[in-house]
């Protein structure tokens, strides 16, 4: 592989552009009457891609084989490509399909980088509301429509049964052990807060969410999410503690105390 180095500025810089650039390519679909199809996977019989899943893909897939020719790309929507260099792109062009579709704005799109197999640089990007969460690396940031970035932080201290949690939905979760967790963990948190896709774990970067826990993730569910949580304060794993940015069955929480308690509590239900 090619060893070239790549300043991580101007690599965040290059996120932020396709940030702008996918945008341009979604908005036109928000909101209208467009056309919906099921790709047929995952646990749900109902997977839905629409013309602005693709066409974003399409914009961010061409100015990273324009800019960067021998970086990796594993995107939702077409077939990965493979790098020869230390580089991979990890896209959701729109991670929240189903809230797309219905028109409510708690989707986003999302862009992230691994170098050397370590996720890097992570964007978040709603371009209906002007909401944008990123990562650079060594901080993660907020900036709404005022243009002011701000910087996150997660709640450093809170419990679990003091925990605001956030969930896409229960039909991530295989019935049994899985399904026991969600309702266990839940059960066990001062609230939880279905629907939130991508936003339940920017939120939790901002310290407005505490906890995440879901299944069912794909590497382009999650990649460009890791470091924007990880700094913050945050901390996110798969539930056995492993690496997050495989996918499979997730927990992020705003502090490594809270997520001892939530790892405690899974791996006690899902033994029982």
């Amino acid at each position: 592989m090619s060893n070239n180095v790549i300043q991580l500025s101007d690599l965040v810089s290059f996120a932020h552009r396709l940030g702008d650039e996918s945008a341009t390519s979604i908005l036109p679909y928000f909101r209208s009457d467009l056309a919906v199809e099921s790709k047929h996977g995952g646990r749900s019989t109902f997977d839905p891609v629409t013309q602005g899943d693709r066409a974003a893909e399409e914009t961010i897939r061409s100015n990273i084989i324009e800019a960067y020719p021998d970086h990796a790309i594993l995107g939702e929507e077409q077939t990965a490509r493979l790098g020869t260099s230390a580089y991979r792109w990890v896209i959701d062009p729109i991670d929240g399909t189903r809230a797309f579709i219905l028109g409510l704005p708690t989707w986003g799109t999302l862009i992230g980088l691994e170098i050397d197999d370590v996720p890097t640089i992570g964007l978040m990007n709603q371009p209906f509301t002007g909401d944008r969460f990123w990562s650079d690396g060594k901080a993660s940031f907020f900036r709404g429509q005022d243009g002011i970035a701000r910087r996150l932080s997660t709640r450093s201290s809170v419990s679990l049964n003091e925990a605001q949690m956030a969930c896409t939905h229960p039909e991530m979760f295989a019935e049994g052990a899985e399904a026991d967790v969600f309702q266990t963990v839940s059960q066990n948190v001062r609230s939880c807060r279905l629907g939130t896709d991508c936003f339940g774990y920017v939120m939790l970067a901002a310290g407005l969410v505490d906890l995440v826990v879901e299944a069912d993730l794909k590497p382009y569910d999650i990649v460009a999410l890791i470091p924007i949580i990880e700094n913050a304060g945050g901390v996110i794993t798969t539930w056995d503690g492993g690496e997050a940015r495989h996918g499979g069955r997730i927990v992020a929480a705003a502090n490594p105390a809270l997520h001892a308690e939530a790892l405690e509590i899974i791996a006690t239900t899902s033994s029982t």
